[in-house]
């Protein structure tokens, strides 16, 4: 009404507070209303204190971990290795395009961390170890791209070796990258055979030279074979692969590598390699029975397909039986073959066996499909998962693909040695191989021999089926 004074202004609102709607309560109604206001603000300080604690625990737990791991005070000396070997790392280092530093870290080359550990130090920043808890999930699912494969070839291997990597390349889905490591005659060959590959952009190579520690290169190269045991340095060699496939030369793939290569998405959280049982009998394996070492399981382990998450391996410790302390794989090494020397037949798959034996945690096992050897059925078939999958990598050790003696692996090995890429694979390969398989039936692995063909048929049809959908 006119004449009457304004009312005064409300106070100016409190920021956050939420004012009710509607008049006022009289005075003493409503008592309780400003302690209730008082707990809600008690609860939020409490859930923000909460949350700082948790923050707080897992940064300590994270430091924790970072202490064990590096041992403090330790002096940890990487082998030196020769200049050869200076190049072939360099070489190595090549391939890696981007994948040392904190670019790693942005594109996510380094695979299947468990997403409590920590990151090296050398692949990322200080916000690796969030970084790693949220990026593990689609790590585990989203696997590197590209497949590196490694292999060895010493002598008389070169036509072995060249069977082998044709026989990845045909079924292989995603890109390989090939390792080789050869003697110095044999680059040469290596890319005369190579760069006529019909395959470019889908196989790359990198040849390096054999290279051992300077300071023990002689008795390395003595271990069992020249070339053998090359691959117990490839951890502190190709420094920038985060995993590896390895084979021996006389490995033969009758499906995808990217099937063998999927197994690092089963790893747990402890195991850092794989690797197929040296026998499935008992009766009639070596380990269990002449050896005079450690030795993993019942019947060993064969290191002839081996499948590494390297990463993993340069960053572990591993119990032993020389010291109470723990070493890396560049420290244990050299005392295992000075301590077994004497009593070791098999060269580096013996001093395997040894660290596996001690470390047993550290070991994924895959079925004997895929490392299948002449032993599975030479005294009779006796492995169950080849009847009845078939066989997924055919490994003819005991120089089988070059003898009469187990003709049903020469036929397997001739019949992709002989097949030109490009050609049709039933016709050139297949029924080729079906009819030379059926000559062998007189020897006990002729009598299975279906099994040396069940997964390949498969892997063709696989492979002409991803064909007509453009892929």
């Amino acid at each position: 009404m006119p004449g009457l004074a304004p009312p005064p202004a409300p106070p100016p609102r409190p920021l956050g507070l939420a004012l009710p709607v509607g008049p006022r309560p009289p005075l003493g109604a409503g008592a309780g209303t400003g302690s209730c206001g008082r707990m809600r603000r008690y609860a939020r300080m409490a859930l923000l204190c909460l949350g700082c604690g948790v923050c707080s625990l897992l940064y300590g737990f994270s430091q924790l971990a970072l202490s064990l791991e590096q041992e403090p005070g330790r002096q940890r000396q990487a082998p030196d290795f020769a200049a050869t070997g200076d190049r072939a790392a360099a070489a190595a280092g090549s391939e890696g395009r981007g994948q040392a530093g904190a670019g790693r870290c942005k594109n996510l080359s380094v695979s299947f961390w468990n997403s409590y550990w920590m990151l090296p130090s050398d692949v990322c920043g200080m916000n690796c170890f969030w970084e790693a808890a949220f990026r593990y999930d689609y790590m585990k699912t989203h696997p590197s791209e590209k497949m590196h494969l490694a292999v060895v070839a010493c002598g008389e291997r070169l036509e072995e070796t060249v069977t082998m990597l044709r026989s990845a390349i045909i079924f292989s889905i995603k890109p390989l990258q090939f390792h080789i490591f050869a003697e110095d005659q044999l680059h040469e060959n290596f890319k005369d055979i190579l760069d006529d590959f019909p395959y470019e952009g889908k196989v790359n190579y990198t040849l390096y030279p054999i290279t051992f520690p300077t300071e023990s290169a002689a008795e390395w190269k003595k271990l069992f074979k020249p070339c053998a045991s090359q691959r117990l340095f490839l951890p502190l060699i190709l420094k920038n692969v985060d995993s590896l496939l390895y084979v021996d030369t006389d490995i033969l793939f009758l499906r995808p590598v990217d099937d063998i290569w999927s197994f690092l998405g089963k790893f747990n959280s402890t195991q850092i390699a794989a690797m197929a049982p040296e026998h499935e009998e008992p009766r009639i394996g070596w380990y269990n029975r002449f050896a005079r070492h450690p030795y993993y399981g019942v019947t060993g382990i064969n290191s002839g397909v081996m499948l590494m998450n390297m990463t993993r391996i340069r960053r572990k410790y591993f119990k032993n039986d020389m010291t109470p302390v723990r070493l890396q794989w560049g420290e244990i090494l050299m005392p295992l073959l000075k301590k077994y020397k004497l009593n070791i037949t098999w060269g580096d798959q013996d001093l395997l066996n040894i660290m596996f034996f001690h470390n047993p945690e550290s070991l994924y096992v895959f079925p004997c499909q895929w490392n299948y050897r002449p032993d599975h059925c030479i005294y009779g078939s006796n492995c169950k998962e080849a009847e009845e999958e078939g066989i997924f990598i055919l490994h003819g050790n005991r120089g089988v693909y070059h003898d009469d003696k187990q003709p049903t692996f020469r036929a397997v090995y001739e019949a992709i040695k002989n097949y030109s890429f490009g050609d049709d694979l039933v016709h050139s390969l297949l029924q080729p191989l079906e009819l030379e398989l059926r000559k062998t039936m007189h020897t006990y692995c002729g009598r299975v021999y279906k099994v040396f063909t069940k997964q390949l048929t498969k892997s063709v049809r696989d492979l002409y089926a991803r064909r007509s959908k453009g892929r």
